[in-house]
């Protein structure tokens, strides 16, 4: 029986206290897997274990990862459209380095009175930036900045969309226009000049302009590749003779254009105003050449609003237009849109004119976003400069004591006019006057005077807003009135204590800005102008060297051509001078002694 001290419920069969330590030792070992009998099993399933774990962490860590990086991709490139169709609007500022948008931004603050954080629509989009050396030079000019967008590859100074071998490269455009794509060109200076030449032409020199025009209608291997083209540049297509032309042949481009390759042709504000403001659709394909040469600088033209449109407003409707051309189809547009002038401000060091060039430039930028965030169709744009121009710097020291750390943006806000008007406006007068440049050191004071005052008052005061013009300032004008542009451009610089070191183009980088998008990433950072030109042609998927074959094919039998009407053309020369020879001794021997 029990003792009568033992408990109830009390288990008999419950071990020693020494006996239960060691049980307990024996558990906690066999619970740690260190049980004698339990050691080897246990030991390789925790391994295995601890493997298995280990993979999986491995493989979550990787999975996180590459899930949050197609997010953030997936939030930067994807514009959520589902539609397989592409725009691309690639947008070209001529001339236009990284001090230009310092200079643009804080004159726009100070006119606006904005905060010092606020911004250009550019800034926004900041992408990377450019290297931008030729083949041939370490400071590139437009026509081979813009063959290495065209194209993808370098070239030489002055080459259209030729390479250093002289062949002919297929562009982007003609390459987007054969795959089905429409396609388009908006500019501000020549529709013939480098830039846009090199989209649509292929010559071995950007100063034959006649060849260019003629190649930008249709007339080559590839036919018409252009569906529209606004811009200035009217001179080049038009026959010698003719007012306002600058060809040294009759050929007449725009008749050819009409008559064989269907184009529409307007010329005046008035009529661009019939599609600009939504009367009527423009009808493809449609060349509008608004000036003869260059559109005036957006400082002059906004007071000749009702002869030149903008940039911007000849964007948007280039935009419009293409989209509902392209409604039915399933692929896109190809536009390359140029703010032309920003270069030639900079050729000119002219601050007052290059500012406005930018703002207007930027006001383009700003639509064409807001156009491709309205589209139903995915849409991307880019938009970079081909090479500084100017060597601009946004400071300058005037004296030689320590410079001022400073910069009057107010001296540029308070010209109206610039500096290439004022001066062609000063020619005009001297011509009026029927007064001589090369005769003006020797004109009598009585004839100097008026024109000092004309100079000072209608010119400096009135145009560049400058009332302390100094009496040598007004003087050199005078007497170089062919280089004035050069001195009211210099006035200027000088108060706003900006500075300049070439009136030709530097080699600084360039800045890239996008819209972002697919493939975009390809553009990030610094890379080569030629990468810039790769990315078109992936983004569109177009194949250039198919382009380039058939360009250099036609070009091989043009040459085999020539050679051989040349090779005849000696064969009946020299056949002429034989008989001619023959016939004259016969005349002699057959001839009375």
């Amino acid at each position: 029986m029990a003792s009568a001290t033992t408990p109830l419920l009390a288990d008999d069969r419950r071990p020693p206290i020494g006996s239960r330590d060691r049980l307990s030792d024996s558990e906690d070992e066999a619970l740690r897997g260190q049980s004698a009998s339990t050691h080897s099993g246990r030991s390789l399933y925790l391994r295995l274990r601890e493997i298995l774990l280990f993979v999986w962490a491995l493989f979550a860590t990787a999975g996180i990862l590459i899930l949050a990086v197609w997010v953030s991709h997936n939030q930067q490139t994807s514009s959520g459209k589902t539609s397989g169709k592409r725009n691309l609007v690639f947008m070209v500022s001529d001339g236009m380095g990284p001090a230009s948008l310092s200079l643009t931004r804080s004159f726009r603050q100070h006119v606006d009175g904005l905060e010092y954080g606020d911004t250009l629509t550019l800034d926004k989009h900041f992408w990377g930036s450019s290297r931008t050396r030729s083949s041939s030079s370490l400071v590139t000019d437009s026509a081979a900045g813009a063959t290495a967008f065209s194209c993808g590859k370098k070239s030489y100074n002055g080459a259209i969309a030729t390479l250093p071998d002289h062949t002919p490269c297929g562009t982007v455009l003609e390459a987007a226009k054969r795959a089905g794509y429409m396609t388009g060109l908006v500019v501000t200076t020549d529709i013939t000049d480098a830039t846009p030449a090199c989209f649509s032409s292929h010559v071995g020199y950007r100063l034959e302009e006649g060849s260019i025009a003629l190649q930008q209608i249709g007339q080559g291997a590839l036919n018409r590749t252009v569906d529209l083209m606004f811009g200035g540049g009217r001179c080049h297509f038009l026959p010698q003779g003719a007012p306002g032309s600058c060809r040294e042949d009759d050929i007449d481009v725009v008749k050819i254009a009409k008559e064989e390759f269907g184009w529409n042709y307007i010329n005046n504000r008035a009529a661009f105003d019939e599609f600009w403001e939504g009367k009527k659709e423009v009808p493809l394909p449609m060349m509008g050449l608004f000036a003869d040469h260059d559109i005036p600088f957006e400082l002059d033209r906004r007071n000749m609003n009702d002869i030149y449109p903008s940039l911007s407003e000849m964007a948007k409707t280039a935009l419009r237009t293409l989209e509902k051309a392209t409604e039915g189809s399933d692929k896109g547009f190809f536009l390359m849109i140029e703010g032309s002038r920003i270069d030639h401000a900079g050729h000119g060091n002219d601050p007052a004119a290059q500012v406005r060039e930018v703002l207007e430039y930027d006001k383009t930028v700003a639509a064409v976003l807001e156009f491709l965030d309205e589209s139903a169709a995915d849409g991307v744009m880019v938009a970079t400069s081909d090479h500084e121009t100017g060597g601009l710097s946004v400071a300058k020291q005037l004296h030689a004591d320590y410079p001022q750390y400073l910069w009057y943006p107010a001296v540029l806000a308070n010209a109206s006019s610039s500096s290439e008007f004022l001066a062609v406006k000063l020619l005009r007068h001297l011509a009026d006057e029927s007064i001589s440049a090369t005769d003006m050191a020797s004109l009598p004071s009585d004839t100097l005077a008026p024109l000092k005052k004309y100079i000072n008052d209608e010119l400096v005061v009135k145009g560049l807003g400058i009332v302390d013009a100094t009496s040598e300032e007004i003087t050199t004008v005078m007497l170089y009135p062919e280089l004035s542009q050069y001195a009211f451009a210099q006035m200027i610089s000088n108060r706003a204590q900006i500075g300049w070191s070439t009136h030709g183009h530097s080699a600084v980088d360039v800045n890239i800005y996008s819209s972002g998008g697919p493939g975009t990433e390809a553009i990030r950072g610094n890379v080569e102008n030629t990468q810039i030109g790769e990315f078109l042609q992936s983004y569109l998927s177009v194949d250039t060297d198919e382009v380039t074959r058939i360009l250099r094919e036609d070009k091989e039998s043009k040459a085999r051509q020539q050679l051989a009407a040349q090779e005849g053309g000696q064969h009946i020369a020299e056949t002429d001078h034989w008989v001619v020879h023959e016939s004259q001794v016969g005349l002699a021997a057959g001839s009375p002694a």
